[in-house]
């Protein structure tokens, strides 16, 4: 295998997984090597909540992101979404709105088809897509999050050509699946700002990706159900160190799914966000107790994706 190792290495990347778990040097451009993410934040009333929770426990939230997509709020919603991030420091990652799920294909929904779930078929959706984005960013906000490659190469051509907003903040969804160092390089060469790595990976699986790339990585520490149900939290203070900069990322077991969300299941979702918190302030013990010279970032630090209103 040496030849091969060898070839590896020319390319710069790593010969092997990251057995030795050596620590990150690598930082957020304030410095900090964690953030905090809650997801499936799908409104202002889930967010409102999420913020009101966070105060009561005293946690930090750096980043929210929501999945059911921008074409399924209302202007009046968004707005009112990034005004409340806007003035709480906080970053707000909303979902591009069409893709396959939604979409009139049964691929997504056979056992075999499951992995281009959150793709965008044809040049139509890929074009309701940018128009999704486009018309965010009309409304203040500076980040998006993507699932198809063809998208995202497509958004990374727009910013450079100004077309879109260029501190508008690319994240790549935990759907698309790149689990290697050469994979997720590849997303980052094509234009992630922050990519979303799979639920499970090892710890020498994480740290050799960190090797390889330069952009923030984000990881559930708690797995919804669809994407495997870990529960990591002992584990956040070695991804902390070995993963830097990290996104550790709040998601909840026994959940029910809230996509598309919507009035009918509001309750549902804001409850489930205030639970996340709870379990972010567990998590964040954790990393007090057995890490606690690691950074945090504070509220609004650079590099966030502060909506713009």
């Amino acid at each position: 295998m040496q030849e091969t190792r060898q070839f590896l290495k020319s390319m710069g990347l790593p010969t092997g997984d990251a057995h030795d778990l050596p620590t990150s040097a690598k930082r957020f451009p304030d410095g900090a090597q964690v953030r905090i993410e809650i997801p499936s934040v799908e409104g202002p009333n889930a967010l409102a909540a999420t913020l009101e929770t966070a105060k009561e426990y005293g946690v930090p939230i750096h980043r929210v992101s929501q999945g059911s997509g921008i074409m399924l709020l209302t202007d009046a919603e968004i707005r009112e979404m990034m005004q409340l991030a806007k003035a709480n420091g906080v970053e707000v990652s909303l979902f591009v709105g069409p893709r396959t799920t939604w979409d009139i294909t049964a691929a997504s929904h056979t056992a075999a088809g499951k992995g281009q779930a959150l793709r965008h078929e044809g040049m139509d959706q890929l074009i309701y897509a940018i128009e999704d984005i486009k018309r965010g960013c009309r409304l203040g906000v500076r980040g998006v999050l993507v699932a198809d490659e063809g998208l995202l190469l497509v958004v990374n051509e727009m910013k450079k050509a100004g077309e879109l907003p260029a501190d508008l903040v690319v994240k790549v969804s935990v759907s698309m699946g790149a689990a290697n160092p050469a994979s997720v390089r590849q997303m980052e060469a094509m234009g992630a700002n922050t990519y979303n790595l799979p639920t499970a990976l090892s710890l020498s699986r994480l740290g050799a990706i960190r090797q390889a790339v330069e952009m923030p990585l984000d990881l559930y520490v708690e797995a919804p159900d669809d994407f495997g149900g870990q529960i990591r939290i002992y584990e956040i203070p070695e991804i902390v160190r070995v993963v830097s900069p990290v996104y550790i990322k709040f998601g909840l077991r026994n959940a029910a799914g809230v996509y598309p969300s919507g009035g009918h299941i509001e309750a549902m979702a804001v409850a489930q966000c205030r639970e996340k918190v709870r379990r972010a302030a567990l998590g964040l013990d954790i990393l007090r107790r057995y890490y606690p010279d690691a950074v945090m970032s504070k509220p609004g630090a650079a590099g966030l994706a502060i909506p713009h209103i």
